[in-house]
């Protein structure tokens, strides 16, 4: 009986029979040539490190994410455009997906940011931290809401106090005041009572010249107040000072609007007021000694601070192109601005009160309210001087009229 020999290094192990025997030809032979060898080198294929037998899906790149993210939250819009071009940038380089999400954040981030630029523009932001300020102070928003141009009664009919709450109402008619400004403050902590209505005093003083620009067009019966934030509504972080127009006595209102601006005046009244404004805010910062032998240095700085300031109203009403019934009685007001202009400059350099006030006096009498009436009439402006004698654009005594917490 013959047995086998073990397998060798070139014989397969198993019941497969040798080269040569069975069905299959040994390799290398064949009828139409030569044949692989029908047996693998091993009974399962391998696979090499690093390759799988499955195929992988490319990464999703993280900033597109990221900019889906913030283009549906309409969170920090710009953020999520510049995101979501990046991603694009990476996502060509990388061969990564995602582009259908970077898109998708850069239109939503495009329109969030319009959105916002549009709500700046309209005071959007204002509008809602005043809803705020209501919810969160009661009765007391309706004063925070009053815009400039707003006119309204208030509650119980004065102006002075605590204000609970105003009623907008038509300017036309009677009305307890007539907003012309508003401004806020700032800092952490409430200022105090005291800082705060100096503030208000100070501001609204001079912000009511930019409403009202024509002072003879101002009774004399008003003056100035203004809503200022308590203590309480300070904390829900309210800074708003409101500046209004109202009765001297705060109580029996006005009847028609104030306004008196570039929004309700043609070029020439509004070119002839900013003229006239120029020497007005001059004429204000007079030394607070009345007497000119108590202070002769602060007068004399005072005339040359007028002087400039005619020097200045003259060149701005000569370099406006007038309408030809408004050239003559302008240029005579130049002449006389000219005139007392020089009367100024004397009195700057006076070497005595004596001499100060013979120019003085010579100078303010070419400057009289009353010779400005005849251009003030072909302007279409108010012809009555105010009982202060201010020059045409001034708002007399500043004493404030006073103002109430919201």
């Amino acid at each position: 009986m013959a047995i086998p020999p073990p397998p060798g290094p070139h014989q397969p192990e198993g019941p497969y029979p040798p080269p040569g025997q069975g069905p299959y030809p040994p390799p290398g032979q064949g009828p139409y040539g030569q044949y692989p060898s029908p047996f693998p080198q091993g009974p399962y294929q391998t696979w090499d490190q690093g390759y799988s037998p499955y195929n992988r899906p490319a990464p999703v790149n993280g900033l597109a994410i990221s900019a889906l993210v913030l283009g549906i939250l309409c969170f920090l819009p710009a953020v999520g455009l510049v995101l979501g071009i990046v991603a694009l940038v990476q996502i060509r380089k990388r061969g990564e997906r995602g582009r259908a999400m970077a898109v998708t954040g850069m239109v939503m981030s495009t329109l969030g940011l319009a959105l916002l630029v549009l709500a700046l523009a309209t005071d959007g932001p204002r509008d809602f931290w005043h809803g705020v300020e209501h919810g969160a102070g009661g009765s007391a928003g309706n004063a925070f809401s009053l815009r400039k141009g707003d006119c309204f009664d208030a509650a119980g009919g004065t102006l002075e106090g605590v204000a609970s709450d105003v009623d907008k109402v038509p300017c036309a008619g009677r009305h307890d005041a007539e907003v012309f400004a508003d401004f806020r403050m700032s800092g952490r902590r409430y200022p105090g009572d005291s800082a705060v209505v100096d503030a208000a005093d100070t501001r609204c003083y001079a912000l009511r010249s930019s409403y009202a620009m024509d002072a003879w067009a101002v009774p004399d019966d008003v003056d100035v107040y203004y809503f200022t934030p308590t203590r309480e509504s300070w904390t829900v972080g309210d800074r708003t000072v409101t500046c209004m127009f109202g009765n001297t006595d705060g109580k029996s209102g006005l009847t028609g609007s104030l306004r008196k601006d570039g929004l309700t005046m043609n070029a020439d009244q509004t070119a002839y007021l900013r003229a006239a404004d120029v020497l007005n805010r001059a004429m204000d910062t007079a030394p607070d000694k009345e007497y000119v032998e108590d202070d002769l240095p602060g007068h004399k700085a005072w005339a040359g601070r007028v002087s400039d300031a005619l020097d200045k109203q003259a060149h701005l009403l000569r370099g406006h192109g007038w309408f030809p019934a408004a050239e003559k009685p302008v240029a005579a007001l130049v002449e006389d601005i000219e005139a007392s202009r020089e009367e100024w400059t004397k009195a700057a350099a006076a070497p005595d009160a004596d001499t100060f006030y013979a120019h003085y006096e010579k100078g303010l009498k070419l400057i009289d309210p009353t010779r400005t009436v005849t251009a003030r009439k072909v302007l279409g402006l108010a012809t009555t001087p105010p009982s202060d004698g201010a020059n045409g654009g001034g708002q007399g005594d500043e004493s404030g009229g006073g103002g109430a917490e919201v």
